[in-house]
């Protein structure tokens, strides 16, 4: 395992985690109040046949530096994504793997910049408008039903809005849960998040929501449609609280998008559909070696 801080725009460095060998695989992470964490150790498993480049996006996790919320948008991260891409790979076109958020951030990538994306991967992504991002909030809320006293009552408490990272741990737990068709597998999620680091990425979310799900008319197909070079699965669980129809209309605006779905998993795919997703990403992003 190898890490580094890349230096970007305005003076701040992301911190980079690189594992593994094989073609090079830069995982963007969700939340986007989370930092890459979450998705380790699970994920690891990929380091077998792919040379894995996480990092924590600008404000996030370990990376650091000035933080000037006023510059915060979406095409700033794509610039940092795009800096990442040539301090690892040149003037190489890279593959990316978006989780979540994760995966809107990859696919305002691969629009700005098509010839530098070889492959597109959408992990259980976010949707590609404002109207679907509500259904799934809409969904979300009602999943929330068994727990939702608790809930409640976390969201009001100082704890929770200090950002104690006992209190957001639990919220995001009881929140996670109803997407795992065993409950408590949510356990194995782990957000590893100070209460500094807590309130700075909920300032960053609210800071990249502008232009985006902060606006009714916002919506991705349409510009979807120009990715015809770019080659992209899509994967998504059907236990997912983010509607299957936001992944189908992802995939059916791409040109010649793959869509797969997953049966018993949900948001995390990579945890409980794991051996499925490395035969999935194996198929399409061709790995090296194997693990016995």
């Amino acid at each position: 395992m190898r890490e580094c801080f890349v230096g970007v725009a305005g003076g701040a460095e992301l911190y980079c985690r690189e594992t593994g060998e094989g073609p090079p695989l830069f995982v963007l992470h969700g939340g986007p109040d989370f930092d890459h964490t979450y998705l380790l150790p699970d994920l690891d498993r990929l380091a077998d046949g792919y040379r894995l480049i996480y990092y924590d996006q600008r404000g996030r996790g370990r990376s650091r530096g000035p933080l000037d919320l006023a510059a915060i948008d979406i095409d700033l991260f794509v610039d940092d994504l795009d800096a990442l891409r040539r301090h690892f790979a040149a003037e190489s076109a890279v593959a990316l793997l978006g989780h979540s958020w994760g995966g809107l951030l990859a696919m305002h990538y691969a629009l700005r910049h098509p010839r530098l994306t070889s492959h597109l991967i959408l992990l259980n992504t976010a949707p590609a408008s404002t109207a679907e991002m509500e259904r799934a909030g809409g969904e979300r809320v009602r999943r929330r039903a068994r727990y939702a006293g608790r809930m409640e009552a976390l969201a009001a408490s100082a704890e929770f809005n200090a950002g104690e990272p006992a209190a957001v741990s639990e919220y995001w737990n009881l929140d996670f849960a109803t997407t795992f068709a065993r409950p408590q597998d949510a356990q194995r999620l782990v957000i590893r998040s100070t209460r500094e680091d807590t309130l700075r990425g909920r300032a960053v979310e609210e800071c990249l929501m502008r232009g985006l799900y902060d606006e009714p008319s916002f919506d991705l197909a349409s510009r979807l449609r120009g990715l015809e070079g770019v080659p992209t699965l899509v994967i998504h669980g059907e236990l997912d609280f983010i509607p299957v129809e936001a992944s189908a209309r992802i995939a059916g605006a791409i040109p010649h998008a793959r869509l797969e779905l997953l049966r018993d998993s949900g948001h995390f795919s990579y945890i409980d559909a794991a051996p499925r997703v490395r035969e999935l990403l194996a198929a399409f992003y061709p790995a090296t070696g194997s693990r016995e």
